[in-house]
């Protein structure tokens, strides 16, 4: 195996977890329009609950329609 291509898979998989990182704590961030944790009243942290919850079934949806199309 030539050694740029080595170099180029090792890069293409810290970079994909990098982004889905970066993502993740996006969604989070969204979720919890922007207020940091500690500021949340029940209710705000009920809702941030909730669109993190809508936002893993929309992932798992996602997952599965990819697996359907092959």
């Amino acid at each position: 195996m030539d050694l740029n291509r080595l170099i180029s898979m090792i890069v293409n998989r810290v970079i994909g977890r990098v982004v889905n990182l970066g993502i993740s704590k996006g969604m989070d961030m969204a979720s919890r329009r922007g207020k940091p944790a500690g500021d949340l009243t029940p209710a705000d942290r009920q809702q941030a609950d909730a669109a993190r919850e809508a936002a893993k079934r929309a992932r798992k949806a996602a997952q599965i329609t990819r697996r359907l199309g092959r």
